[in-house]
């Protein structure tokens, strides 16, 4: 039996004891999380550091801060979230108890991703903890000094036979995948999804697949230039591009695109100086492999910022490219790393029908005062989520569903969203022995008049929300009586 089929059968056999489904053992390990993630704080910082040169003060702000909020928040509205919903009743279940009853899936599977290692990994296990599974966590390698970290500390303040750490590469995750699981929850890009998506129909097991795309970023010429270039600059450089919601490429008018590169321009010498290769803030590429991909995207194209580069150190500036051809390089897959095109189009119109003749992105970017257009842009697209006048903040709002539509992913996840995907809504009904004389219409022998009274109960709507409760036992009991009448005459 190898490692990671062991793992697999420790953790359902750990969560068919049962601890894992009370309420106060998940709070406190959540809130074992929590301690971990402040207790451990520099350890995480040197291992960000090491894989992507994450700044000790940028890595709380974007890796661990919002894992400390979902925490918080799970913690505080857990039994809220587990406790039965009711629903609304029907005339013929007036009398009962009907509602969805959270439960948990069972031994969950999460497949992390590189670029921000902690959160998009750590992030769905919050969710699978607080629904009240088990989950085994497999952490990318691409960003090996985290995945080492995680396999060597998170075991000490989690439970380690619910919630395994098991590294490794890709044969390790393929053999991962041939095991049997409740859920998967996968990071990462589409192709790899697709892999994911195959090795979970083996066993029916639903899925949650976030993969990202080419999130565009319209810019409206009556916008303020200065603010919306701003904004899309850090969101774009951010993690060295390598952020699957940054903007992948630009959309603007061509008699404001000059404007664009010089304000742009600007911002990147504010945020990372004249010397981006020397700034604390300014990340590098994972890999050689990844900079190579980067830096060949861009070989069609006019560089007009940036363009330095230093292989060695896995080292791209600030680039943004100007003039884009459609069928350019760039052009052709997620760019993920630190080169933003502009492409020129004639308005939104153009725009929009630019955004629609590819695949749906994961997140699109509109800069506009005019909250017409901004409604005619969201009404005449589609994406995983849309951001008006500024970038990346989407991912930070719990209440919001976090994800993507068609080849940007399926499934969401963040707060609430986190713990019902990665429950079962279980929907019960509890009757009573009694009044069985309201049931004699669904009996054989079946009769026009029986169907009659089936028709009416099952179709005509009262709102009992509006109702009273004296008077919708009134109508109960006169409904009651009515219907004893009949079936006693």
């Amino acid at each position: 039996m190898s490692r990671q089929q062991q793992a697999v059968e420790r953790a359902r056999k750990a969560f068919r004891t049962g601890r894992s489904k009370q309420i106060e053992y998940r709070i406190t390990q959540l809130k074992s999380l929590q301690r971990f993630l402040v207790e451990r704080n520099q350890d995480i910082c040197d291992a960000l550091k090491k894989d992507l040169n994450k700044s000790e003060i940028g890595t709380p702000l974007y890796e661990t801060m919002g894992l400390e909020g979902e925490i918080m928040l799970a913690v505080r509205k857990l039994k809220d979230w587990a406790a039965p919903r009711p629903v609304e009743k029907s005339l013929l279940t007036l009398t009962d108890r009907v509602f969805i009853q959270p439960e948990p899936l069972g031994v969950v599977l999460i497949i992390g991703a590189w670029n921000y290692p902690w959160a998009v990994t750590l992030q769905p296990l919050i969710g699978a903890i607080a629904a009240g599974n088990a989950a085994v966590v497999k952490p990318s390698e691409v960003s090996a000094h985290t995945a080492k970290v995680m396999e060597e500390l998170l075991p000490i303040y989690l439970d380690k036979e619910l919630y395994p750490v098991v590294t490794g590469g890709v044969p390790e995750t393929q053999e991962l995948l041939r095991q049997r699981f409740d859920h998967i929850f996968y990071t990462g890009n589409p192709a790899v999804g697709k892999l994911v998506m195959e090795a979970a129909a083996r066993h029916l097991t639903p899925v949650i697949l976030e993969l990202g795309g080419k999130s565009p970023c319209y810019i409206d010429k009556d916008c303020d230039i200065t603010i919306a270039c701003r904004r899309v600059t850090w969101g774009k450089f951010t993690n060295c591009g390598q952020t699957c919601i940054a903007p992948d490429y630009i959309l603007c008018e061509p008699s404001i695109q000059d404007r664009v590169l010089e304000e742009i321009g600007k911002c990147v010498k504010e945020f990372y100086t004249d010397d981006p290769k020397a700034c604390e803030d300014y990340g590098r590429m994972i890999n050689q492999r990844h900079f190579k991909r980067v830096m060949a995207l861009t070989e069609d194209s006019t560089i007009a910022v940036g363009g330095e580069n230093d292989e060695s150190q896995c080292y791209i500036a600030p680039t943004v490219l100007r003039d884009v051809r459609p069928d350019s390089k760039v052009m052709q897959e997620e760019i993920f790393g630190p080169v933003l095109p502009i492409v020129t189009v004639s308005g939104v119109d153009e725009a929009i029908s630019f955004i629609n003749a590819r695949e749906k992105p994961l997140a699109l970017y509109i800069f506009s005062k005019d909250k017409k257009l901004i409604r005619h842009v969201i009404s005449e697209t589609s994406s995983g989520g849309v951001l008006a006048n500024d970038c990346l903040v989407h991912y930070s709002v719990s209440s919001l569903p976090f994800g993507g539509v068609g080849n940007s992913g399926m499934g969401c996840y963040h707060g609430k969203h986190s713990f019902d995907q990665l429950s079962h809504l279980r929907g019960c009904l509890i009757k009573s022995l009694g009044m069985e004389g309201a049931n004699s219409m669904r009996y054989p022998p079946h009769t026009a008049k029986k169907l009659s009274w089936a028709r009416f109960f099952l179709l005509k709507h009262i709102d009992f929300g509006r109702l009273g409760r004296v008077a919708m036992f009134t109508v109960l009991a006169l409904l009651a009586a009515v219907v004893i009448q009949r079936y006693l005459q």
